[in-house]
């Protein structure tokens, strides 16, 4: 019977070819890993990306903004980013304390795919993309595909999440709002992530996703749909009803109710396309 191993590559061919020798637990920051394990010990074999160049960073190109799997919490905070990126900038602040930040990772948390994971709207709201390699090439998945409910993504066991995606939309502004018990270090009960541009007065592309009311985060179509083409006045805002947050399945849990987190949505999504339009 083979024993559990600790494996730290120096390249991402060599990750790669691990990974394809057979199940292994990918780890970077640990934010999620080691405390999901505190009263056991770790079994199974382990892959350490900490060492693998290029996974990290963020770079902003013509049509793309890429971002490294590898990228942590802080290293968004800091970064200089176009308005388009400050909500997931704002929802990077929320990922846990600035010890978490400093260590967590994007992809860390999109892997770990928690219905509360904060920065999941956001990058459903860009219209992030996932791409995942492995030594049969590269395929690229929108974040909505990529999660397939809780804790459960359409990684394959070969693959390796290398970057996010975003395309590039340079006249965008972006915003987040989150709700919990308290200020900061909280889960959430309801987030909404909204990206919005404007030409002219009136709204030319929307997109807005509600997080910790489903199993995955949602994004609310039928009224991305009705405000496009609207005027930005102070009647923006209240364009949204009970109706446009069908597709959300909140549950009661100690956090709060379903009923209670709808209706909390939906002030937020008001909110939050509020303050978008301000930007």
């Amino acid at each position: 019977m083979n024993q559990p191993a600790y494996l730290r590559p120096a390249s991402l061919n060599e990750a790669l070819h691990a990974l394809a020798a057979g199940p292994l637990q990918v780890l970077a920051g640990g934010t999620d890993f080691f405390p999901a394990r505190t009263s056991a010990s770790v079994s199974g074999s382990i892959l350490d990306i900490t060492a693998v160049p290029g996974l990290a960073g963020v770079h902003i190109e013509d049509d793309m903004v890429r971002i490294g799997a590898a990228t942590t919490w802080s290293t968004l905070v800091r970064a200089s980013l176009p308005p388009q990126l400050h909500g997931l900038q704002a929802a990077a602040c929320e990922v846990g304390g600035i010890q978490v930040q400093n260590t967590g990772t994007i992809a860390g948390n999109l892997c770990n795919a928690s219905p509360a994971a904060d920065g999941i709207p956001a990058l459903m709201a860009l219209d992030a993309v996932v791409e995942l390699t492995s030594l049969h090439g590269t395929r690229r998945l929108p974040v909505q595909d990529f999660l397939l409910g809780s804790r459960k993504t359409a990684r394959a066991a070969n693959e390796l999440v290398t970057a996010i995606l975003i395309p590039h939309r340079p006249n965008a502004r972006s915003t987040f709002l989150k709700l919990g018990h308290r200020r900061y270090l909280v889960i959430s009960i309801v987030m909404v992530s909204v990206v919005m541009e404007i030409d002219e007065g009136c709204v030319t592309h929307a997109a807005i996703a509600v997080g910790s009311c489903s199993a995955v985060a949602r994004r609310l179509s039928a009224l991305e749909k009705k405000i496009i083409g609207q005027p930005v006045n102070s009647a923006l805002s209240n364009l949204v009803s009970e109706e446009d947050l069908a597709v959300l399945t909140p549950i009661d849990d100690v956090r709060g109710t379903g009923a209670y987190r709808l209706d909390a949505a939906q002030t937020l999504v008001r909110r939050a396309i509020a303050k978008a339009a301000d930007e």
